[in-house]
């Protein structure tokens, strides 16, 4: 009571002003931008196989520092070798830190070609609801038996998250159980901002839990039209970027990833928008 009493005597707790949760946010550390901040390229999808270095050039030139690739048409090096996307995206003053691949194909091969391009994380982006817990026990086993042999071949193993993980099955939730179940030497994980606020899950509070466990995010926004998510552009949906990204950032989040995979008007315009408001954002 001695600090609402202050409060009052301050001005601050009147009609309108902040509530004590929003003073809690600023009277933390001051407030950081997010520098540098990368692109997941499936954002692109509709574009990039059809010029992949045109494409990356235009998203470094927007300035997006670091790129997340996925496993496309002529895999998630678009074609090139190693060392020949190293060296291009280097130019541009580029890094390639991940990458989205099918963990059931040429593990080993996925393992040279990423460490040769200077890559950090392989990660797997889909898997699918389950229907029990035990689908889900076979999936913690996949992720600790690749994660095993993805931390042996020098790089980081990790999973990236859509809304089915985050509903209740038999009244628990399964990206609970897989943090639980696999072993945090092997295992990590890359949080999608949005598909976890489409499942009705706390952001805020998850990542207080278990915010050690997550080194990278995806930054999406969406709204809700007709009962179903449909993804715009940063800024304009309902994800709370300010408050969930501080949070991720004072819980050792390490990379900050935009993804946007419905576009108002164009892609590019899109990425553009997006690259401008990460520019702007102060958390």
């Amino acid at each position: 009571m001695q600090r609402r009493s202050f409060l009052k005597q301050s001005g601050l707790l009147t009609a309108g002003a902040l509530s004590l949760s929003q003073l809690d946010v600023f009277a933390g550390a001051p407030q950081k931008a997010i520098n540098p901040f990368g692109v997941q390229l499936y954002s692109t999808r509709d574009i990039l196989p059809k010029d992949p270095k045109g494409v990356m050039t235009q998203l470094a030139q927007m300035g997006y520092k670091q790129f997340e690739s996925y496993s496309g048409p002529q895999g998630f090096l678009w074609g090139m070798e190693p060392k020949e996307i190293k060296s291009f995206l280097d130019d541009m003053g580029v890094k390639m830190i991940s990458t989205h691949f099918d963990i059931n194909k040429d593990l080993d091969k996925s393992i040279d070609m990423a460490n040769g391009a200077g890559l950090s994380y392989l990660l797997c982006p889909y898997i699918g609801p389950q229907k029990t817990f035990d689908d889900w026990k076979k999936i913690a086993d996949k992720f600790n038996s690749v994660g095993e042999q993805v931390t042996k071949g020098g790089l980081k193993f990790g999973y990236h998250n859509h809304d089915y993980s985050f509903k209740p099955l038999e009244g628990k939730i399964p990206q609970e159980y897989l943090l639980a179940n696999t072993d945090p030497k092997n295992v990590m994980f890359e949080l999608d901002l949005c598909w976890i606020d489409v499942a009705g899950q706390d952001p805020v509070a998850h990542l207080q839990k278990y915010g050690k466990r997550y080194e990278l995010c995806h930054i999406k926004d969406y709204k809700k039209e007709n009962g179903k998510p449909v993804q715009n552009d940063l800024g304009k949906g309902n994800v709370d970027f300010k408050k969930t990204l501080r949070t991720a950032m004072d819980n050792g989040m390490k990379y900050f990833i935009v993804e946007q995979e419905e576009y108002p008007e164009s892609v590019m315009g899109s990425m553009k928008n997006d690259a401008e408001y990460m520019k702007k954002l102060t958390v």
